[in-house]
């Protein structure tokens, strides 16, 4: 009879240096994860998963690393990621490593794809939202928090307000301060370039935010949360653009200029009163094209679960 052969395993061995350790585990572990649409199928994207536990036990040398990678493989390829399926693997993990530990950690990265249609034409296209899902279980109790990062378009007031004064300058200076003018002569001159005097700046600009998720929901509101915060900010950056939507899109942003701080304001208005949320923090950058530096704010709250 062939012997049995035992492998050894020195992470079993005593720690030179006893010390209880907070997380122990790997990052960027590539896996698929089935997701929501916002039509209700599921979707499967590629994602990178960070995996932790927490070590307790100051005098062993190291957790049994290979069981969270392989209970991980198809955790959430077969089903959609919901709140309940992390409790249960963020569970599953932990029971792993036996009496090692009794907290996991999950972050889990992906973009989300989302079909916008376009603001004036008849077409559409896809939109990818970085996403983030932090779960977490310490003795047995599960918390959730969502991270998305959302791009907008943003039109200096200050900017504006100067430009307008250029304009009624030179307005004056075309046509005179006083009396009637030509309404004709005044639409043509409108529509050349010297009718142009001046633009306010405007530049990319995106709001981060993380949100703790009040606990009970059936799915990963995603999409809902993406929406909140575009409809506060108003100008999110579009896909489908014809000439018609970029038109559109001009007349959105002088009806919606905003600093940095109406930005941060806005988004955290929508949070306060959202059902799903706890609490919240959030950070805008604008990405100015005026300085070389970009103008940023930061507020935290309590969302409407609170």
């Amino acid at each position: 009879m062939k012997p049995i052969r035992v492998m050894p395993d020195v992470a079993l061995d005593r720690a030179s240096s006893a010390r209880a350790l907070d997380r122990v585990g790997m990052a960027g572990i590539a896996l698929p994860v089935r997701t929501r649409s916002a039509t209700g199928e599921t979707l499967q994207v590629p994602a990178r998963v960070d995996v932790y536990v927490d070590l307790r036990d100051p005098d062993v040398r190291g957790i049994h690393m290979s069981r969270l990678y392989l209970r991980l493989q198809h955790a959430f390829a077969a089903e959609e990621m919901t709140p309940d399926g992390l409790g249960r693997v963020l569970a599953a993990l932990v029971e792993t490593q036996g009496a090692l530990s009794r907290g996991a950690w999950l972050t889990i990265r992906f973009d989300h794809l989302v079909l916008r249609p376009a603001l004036a034409s008849a077409n559409a296209g896809w939109k990818a939202y970085p996403v983030e899902v932090l779960a977490s279980i310490v003795d047995g109790r599960v918390a959730i928090d969502l991270d998305v990062s959302v791009d907008y378009s943003s039109t200096c007031p200050a900017s504006a307000a100067l430009s307008r004064q250029m304009s009624a300058e030179a307005f004056a200076r075309q046509f005179g301060a006083e009396g009637t003018v030509d309404a004709a002569a005044v639409h043509d001159w409108l529509r050349s370039e010297p009718g142009l005097v001046a633009t306010p700046h405007a530049q990319r600009s995106r709001a981060h935010v993380r949100v703790r998720l009040v606990e009970g929901l059936a799915s990963l509101p995603i999409v809902e949360l993406i929406d909140r915060i575009e409809d506060a900010l108003g100008t999110p950056v579009q896909t489908a653009v014809k000439r018609e939507d970029e038109q559109a899109f001009a007349a959105l942003n002088a009806r919606n200029l905003m600093f940095c701080e109406d930005a941060a304001r806005r988004v955290a208005h929508g949070l306060a009163s959202d059902a799903n949320v706890v609490r919240f923090e959030l950070d805008v950058a604008h990405f100015e094209s005026l300085h070389a530096h970009d103008a940023c704010a930061a507020v935290s709250g309590e969302g409407g679960a609170a």
